[in-house]
């Protein structure tokens, strides 16, 4: 399997869990075994805004991740992978997130009369739709972004929020620095403290980057996230993100998975249950169409878990592993492929 194919995998992979999880983000496990029998969903579906297929601010922002990375990697004074040291890889992801706002702002692209404006990503029309946007991404970047604090202290905007818009926007990270599971960390790390500063929310999202980079180097899972646990030791305030994923390795290990176990490892509503969550779907011996399925049906943030179990599948497994049925009707699926092809060039 080549790296095109694994990260293609991985951003069509996590956006498949996003639109799956989305209709019933809001909804208990009883509402939607109510509406859809006692399995839960097996597929998109359809009423939710009329359309299948249908993304949410989860892929919008991983999205716009990734056109972050890419500008600092090939962006005047770039030198090096990801691209030009933390600091102008952090600004760039925060000036992609400034477009990102403007999609939730704007019904059409505004006048690209600042310098964050400019951007293909932010002329495409298909993303200028609300689909309830995390608070703290709202109001993180209407706020000042002095920098990012050392690892484990607390960060300079939302400092105790730890909310999972952290991790769900977080797999690209992993893909630009498959060879370094540090620095995947690290500026995954540093760049979810643009919007939440509580250590778990962005030491959660470092974590994640950090198995996915293990991923697209070609490793298998369970020993991803043990090397990943083993790097996410060696950080201040690691203690809430080691448990959660120590908890879903367990969890995994146990068989007899079901949406009671699902949400015996939290809402996800916060970040490092999201991981947990994600996580241990990936992890449990089912296909991946049944683990995406399990990483959805249950009470918690549902497209959130789908997005994140989705992203691990595809970089594990690449994108023929993927349901055609799923990738055919996916919203936005040309836009992926090209962001896909950039970021593995």
């Amino acid at each position: 399997m080549d790296v095109v194919d694994r990260v293609r995998g991985c951003l069509l992979g996590g956006a498949i869990g996003d639109a799956l999880g989305a209709p019933i983000e809001f909804q208990s496990l009883r509402e939607i075994r109510r509406d859809h029998g006692v399995e839960g969903i097996s597929g998109y579906v359809a009423t939710w805004r009329g359309k299948s297929g249908l993304i949410t601010d989860d892929t919008q922002m991983t999205l716009f991740t990734v056109e972050g990375l890419l500008r600092a990697r090939t962006g005047p004074g770039a030198d090096g992978a990801p691209g030009g040291g933390a600091a102008r890889v952090v600004d760039a992801v925060r000036q992609a997130y400034l477009r990102w706002l403007d999609t939730q702002d704007h019904h059409t692209p505004p006048p690209a009369d600042r310098p964050h404006r400019s951007g293909w990503l932010r002329e495409e029309g298909w993303l200028y739709s609300r689909r309830a946007p995390g608070n703290a991404c709202l109001s993180g970047l209407h706020r000042p972004f002095p920098g990012p604090s050392p690892l484990g202290e607390p960060g300079p905007v939302n400092p105790g929020s730890k909310g999972c818009g952290t991790v769900m926007r977080s797999a690209p990270f992993g893909l630009i620095a498959r060879h370094d599971p540090r620095e995947a960390f690290e500026v995954a790390a540093a760049c979810a403290q643009i919007t939440h500063g509580h250590p778990t929310g962005y030491l959660a999202a470092g974590a994640f980057a950090a198995i996915i980079a293990h991923l697209a180097a070609g490793e298998a899972l369970e020993p991803a996230v043990h090397s990943t646990l083993e790097l996410l030791a060696t950080y201040p305030a690691h203690d809430e993100t080691t448990a959660a994923l120590r908890a879903a390795v367990a969890l995994a290990a146990g068989g007899g998975h079901s949406p009671e176990q699902v949400e015996s490892l939290g809402g996800a509503w916060v970040a490092e249950e999201a991981l947990a969550i994600g996580v241990y779907c990936a992890l449990a011996e089912l296909s991946v169409e049944d683990a995406l399925l399990l990483s959805v049906n249950h009470s918690g943030d549902s497209d959130s878990t789908g997005s994140v179990c989705g992203n691990l599948l595809g970089a594990l497994h690449g994108v023929a592993a993927l349901p055609a049925a799923w990738l055919r009707p996916l919203e936005g699926r040309d836009t992926i492929d090209r962001l896909a092809s950039e970021l593995a060039g």
